[in-house]
């Protein structure tokens, strides 16, 4: 061969060469939007399912029930021991009264003194609470009230 046939020839493999490389970049760059908009895509409907699942997982979630129980149960000035489920049952208590005359007045009320007072007998009369279950309620407002109890409703009485 010819020397003007090598550098022919070279100067074909190069110009193939460049043009490969040409071709690839250009490929890259057309290719490399419609991939960034489908990776866009992909990761908003990655999100949107991650939210549309967490969601009803987090409000699901007790959002800090004890605490604020156990904060009205200092608001109501209550002197005995806090035992959430028996704070719970007592609370629970004056909500069903509160739920059956919508009075926000009852509401109160029935916490008044931390449970002690003649309007939560009322409650557990309206809300026909059974005798035995009085008793036990008797025996959680002397735990959670830290004093015996007066709100003048013994299990005989109905």
């Amino acid at each position: 061969m010819h020397r003007s046939d090598i550098s022919s020839s070279r100067a074909g493999s190069h110009r193939k060469a460049l043009d490969q490389r040409t071709r690839q970049q250009q490929h890259r760059t057309a290719t490399a939007p419609a991939a960034s908009v489908n990776m866009c895509s992909r990761n908003i409907k990655i999100s949107v399912v991650l939210f549309l699942v967490l969601i009803p997982i987090f409000t699901a979630l007790p959002h800090n029930h004890n605490l604020s129980k156990r904060s009205n149960f200092f608001d109501l000035e209550c002197k005995g021991i806090f035992n959430k489920t028996m704070f719970f049952r007592l609370d629970r208590i004056c909500e069903d009264c509160y739920q059956l005359f919508r009075e926000t007045s009852i509401h109160r009320l029935c916490k008044k003194d931390c449970f002690d007072s003649k309007w939560f007998g009322e409650c557990l009369k309206v809300l026909l609470i059974p005798e035995e279950e009085v008793s036990n309620l008797q025996h959680f407002l002397r735990v959670v009230n830290g004093s015996p109890i007066s709100f003048n409703m013994t299990p005989g009485q109905t």
